[in-house]
């Protein structure tokens, strides 16, 4: 005989519930056709009778081991879902068209710190910067009125502490009711924006630099430049070939150096803009 498990307590009205009282009502039939004397049975009565209660009883086993099965395979999804949503490195969120948040996950709680029960039905609005709420409307309207994916980035507050680079993308769906919503994901790029920021520091120095120094070799250039050609026009002829053709080749360097420098000027006025 099979071990029978125990099988735990379903809901009134679950699938398990309504297979349960199927069987009950199936046994009290068969109870009832049963002789109440059950010494009036005959041997091949009992015998069928004795089988009857014995395919049932194996019945009711292997049902009871199929929803044992099922409740532990529940159970595993459960923690997949746990590790793959609530532990995700990023935020995730489910909102209304208005905006109000549906769902959160506990990654979305830590970063904006708020328990994860306080967000629902709040605004995400409420927990957007004040200078970044225009971005945050245009690019929701923009979902909305296209069902394409978005993305942008802007600042959220959190509770106690500085307010953080965020990076939302954001996607329209439908809920299990069939209702309109979207979904979003929210990550921290505070770093990220604090490195490029660092980076357009030394850019702007560095440019600051280049200008400067391309500005002030232009003038001592422009001299040598000068004076060599007026080297060059007073010695013609008198201090021979050979010395002729330095002068020729240093006035032609000098004058391509010059070039250089006003192409770089040029180019640096134009990242300026």
């Amino acid at each position: 005989m099979a071990k029978t498990k125990r099988n735990a307590k379903k809901p009134e009205d679950s699938p398990e519930a309504d297979s349960g009282h199927d069987l009950r009502k199936r046994a009290e039939a068969l109870a009832s056709e049963a002789p109440q004397d059950l010494d009036a049975l005959s041997p091949e009565a009992a015998r069928r009778a004795l089988h009857e209660l014995r395919v049932h009883q194996i019945e009711l086993e292997m049902q009871n081991e199929e929803l044992s099965r099922a409740q532990e395979e529940l159970e595993a999804s459960r923690a997949r879902y746990f590790d793959l949503y609530d532990l995700a490195p990023v935020g995730y969120f489910t909102l209304s068209q208005e905006g109000s948040i549906l769902e959160a996950n506990l990654t979305a709680a830590k970063l904006l710190g708020v328990p994860r029960a306080d967000l629902v039905k709040q605004p995400l609005s409420r927990f957007i910067l004040p200078e970044d709420q225009d971005i945050h409307y245009r690019q929701r309207k923009k979902l909305l009125e296209t069902g394409a994916p978005q993305s942008w980035e802007l600042r959220l507050l959190r509770k106690d502490a500085e307010p953080f680079w965020a990076r939302m993308e954001a996607a329209f769906a439908r809920d299990t009711d069939g209702a309109s919503v979207w979904r979003a994901t929210v990550t921290d790029i505070t770093e990220k924006k604090r490195a490029e920021q660092l980076i357009q520091a030394h850019s702007d120095e560095l440019h600051e630099f280049a200008h400067a120094l391309s500005h002030d070799l232009q003038q001592p250039l422009r001299t040598v430049i000068n004076l060599t050609q007026i080297l060059s026009e007073q010695y013609q002829g008198k201090l021979g070939e050979t010395k002729d053709k330095y002068f020729a080749h240093c006035i032609e360097s000098a004058l391509k150096m010059d070039v250089l420098l006003k192409g770089l000027l040029e180019y640096l006025r134009y990242r300026a803009r």
